[in-house]
């Protein structure tokens, strides 16, 4: 009798691990999602900064966008 309750000792030892895992999986998926949105979000605002940039360079007279490339065309 006392190895069965040694077994389910173990297995309820198991299974109290086993949701602990579970709620740690979804806290980093939960953790991933957020990063990734971040992520998604900074890379925007990047593209948004590189277009007006480039916007700005165009708007520059040709003479000084080729001083700004150190004299390359």
């Amino acid at each position: 009798m006392s190895k069965l309750q040694e077994l389910a000792d173990r297995v309820e030892r198991l299974l109290l691990r086993h949701q602990e895992q579970q709620r740690t999986h979804a806290l980093l998926q939960q953790q991933l999602a957020a990063v990734t949105q971040e992520r998604d979000q900074l890379r925007s605002r990047l593209n948004t900064a590189r277009q007006r940039i480039d916007t700005l360079l165009e708007r520059l007279p040709a003479e000084t966008r080729d001083a700004g490339d150190g004299g390359r065309a």
